[in-house]
Parts: C-alpha cells; sequence; structure tokens
C-alpha cells in the first residue's frame, strides 16, 4: 500500500501549480526552495510516478499526470482546511487569525480603514491581508490560503458563497482640455471612439471596462489595446494627465486621495451598465460563514450611503 502524501507536500505542489516558479512557491510555502523541490520529489518517489516534466529546460511543466493530481491534490487540500475551520468555528465568535485577499484595486482605498476599525471591534480576531489580483486570491481560497476575500463582481467565483456589499460607479477620466469635458456626464458611445488606458491583463476591472465598451454596438477592441496597458490605477491617472487617452476608474478610486494634484476632469458614464460590485467570497459551507456576515459592514466605507446592498 502506498503512504499517504503529507498535507506539506501537496500543499508544494499546488503552490508550484499556481505560481509555475520554483522560488515564488518556495516563498509563498515560506521555505527554501531546495525543500520545495525535495518535497515535490518525495512525493514523486513515493507514489512512483512522475508529476513534473524536467526535460524542457527551466520551465515549470506538469504531466498529464501531474496537472490531474494537482486538481486532486486542491480538492484534498480543501477539505482540509474544512476540517480545521470547524475547528476554529468552535471557538468564541469572532475570534482566531482572518487571513484576508482583496485585490489592488479596491485594498488602497478600503483597507486602511478596515485594519483600524475590525480589531477595535473584535480583539480576539488576528486579521492578515495579502493583495493580489482576482485570478490568484481566489485560487488561494479555494486551496485554503485564504479565508475569505474583499473582490470586484462580475468575476469567475461560481465556486465560492458570494455577499454583495455595494455597487461602485464607474467614472470616466479625461484631461481638462478633452472635448468632452464639457459635457456633466459622458454617454459610453461617445468613449469607445477614444483611445482607452486599461490595466494590463489579470486585473479584473480591465475586463469590466471591456465588457462595458462590448455593450455598444459595432465596437470593436483596438489593436494597439496593448499599448495602453498599466499596472496601477496611479499610472494610469499619470497618463490621463499627459493627454494619452481617457480611463475608467472606479467610484471608490475618484474618492480617494489619487486624484490629488492631477489635472483631469472625471464625469459619470452613461447608456451602459457602468459600475462593478464589490462583495465578500468564502468557501462554500464553511463553518465560519456567520462570522464573514458579521463582519461584513466593516468593509463598506462611510461614504456609501445611497448605493449599499441589503446585508
Amino acid at each position: 500500500m502506498l503512504p499517504m502524501p503529507s498535507a506539506q507536500q501537496l500543499r508544494y505542489l499546488v503552490t508550484l501549480a499556481e505560481l509555475r516558479h520554483f522560488g515564488r512557491a518556495a516563498k509563498a510555502c515560506a521555505v527554501t526552495q531546495s525543500t520545495l523541490s525535495a518535497g515535490i520529489l518525495a512525493l514523486e518517489r513515493q507514489m512512483d510516478v512522475r508529476l513534473l516534466d524536467r526535460d524542457v529546460g527551466k520551465k515549470v511543466v506538469f504531466t498529464p499526470l501531474g496537472d490531474k493530481v494537482v486538481v486532486r491534490a486542491r480538492a484534498a487540500l480543501e477539505a482540509l482546511q474544512g476540517v480545521l475551520d470547524v475547528a476554529l468555528a468552535s471557538r468564541e465568535p469572532m475570534s482566531g487569525p482572518l487571513r484576508l485577499g482583496v485585490i489592488p484595486t479596491i485594498g488602497p482605498f478600503v483597507m486602511p480603514t478596515l485594519v483600524r476599525r475590525l480589531p477595535a471591534a473584535y480583539p480576539q480576531l488576528r486579521l492578515s491581508l495579502n493583495e493580489d489580483v482576482t485570478h490568484n486570491v481566489m485560487e488561494k481560497l479555494a486551496a485554503g490560503r485564504l479565508d475569505l476575500v474583499l473582490l470586484a463582481m462580475p468575476c469567475d467565483c461560481a465556486d465560492s458563497e458570494t455577499l454583495p456589499l455595494w455597487r461602485d460607479p464607474f467614472m470616466v477620466v479625461m484631461p481638462r482640455n478633452h472635448p468632452l469635458a464639457h459635457l456633466p456626464d459622458v454617454p459610453v458611445r461617445s468613449i469607445v471612439r477614444e483611445r482607452m488606458i486599461l490595466l494590463e491583463d489579470g486585473h479584473c476591472l480591465r475586463d469590466q471596462t471591456l465588457a462595458m465598451c462590448r455593450q455598444v454596438r459595432g465596437w470593436t477592441q483596438p489593436e494597439d489595446e496593448a499599448e495602453c496597458a498599466v499596472s496601477s490605477l496611479y499610472t494610469m491617472v499619470e497618463m490621463v494627465a499627459a493627454g494619452m487617452g481617457l480611463a475608467l476608474l472606479p467610484r471608490l478610486a475618484v474618492e480617494s486621495p489619487l486624484m490629488a494634484g492631477q489635472d483631469v476632469v472625471v464625469r459619470p458614464v452613461t447608456g451602459a451598465q457602468a459600475w462593478r460590485t464589490i462583495g465578500l467570497a468564502w468557501r462554500p459551507r464553511s463553518p465560519r460563514t456567520a462570522d464573514f456576515q458579521t463582519i461584513a459592514p466593516f468593509f463598506v466605507p462611510d461614504s456609501i450611503t445611497d448605493t449599499i446592498l441589503p446585508l
């Protein structure tokens, strides 16, 4: 009978599958690269199979069997996390560790207040944060490396329980001398004829912006879109101020210090479903569901009054 893999070995394997890099995977698992490599090699010998294709140089490539094992390993880790969740839920409510994931287009505008208010209300709750793009935080949630995620919908979160919190409208940001700047609000059909500055691949705000543009009949994605892709909202605003194009930003960002000192104009967008929904996601049937629902109002900024969804 083959010996059972350890949870640590499965975690090494799943993390390597997520990050596709031994160094980054080792750092995410808080071990050395040699320890992670040795753990995966021991797992292969233990099961007498090849999980990684080591004939392709330095690239991390899984064998077809390795891909199948990763899927089962992820499910096994999720089940093990469920066992731990049951134990945690048996303790005093609102206590113990809370590993929160948040996406970059929300984190800077919500977290500073949250990290002050939540521990003050629940001092037995130990909050830790992980900021990453949607795909990555949802993978970490499924693998049991995060407990709760604050994200923007629509997104690929069908395998999780979600709780919508509020609608965050999109606003168009343009140079002050732009021809559309005199309008009190800007129709989306006017925006799509302009050169748009987008976040780079991986950010859900990019996908949501493109989805909104696709609501305009006849719109086609520009061929030079890659030349207008940036890595942060700050860079996006800087490029708009420099006259390099227009950008769609969520109101959450527009009402922050991000816009301070920038020679730009901000206007509401009309003529399309021009908003994203901010919400929470957690693993299905989590025994901590009641805790997550209890703390949900703490994630809503004080400035949100007219768009909050029922909790």
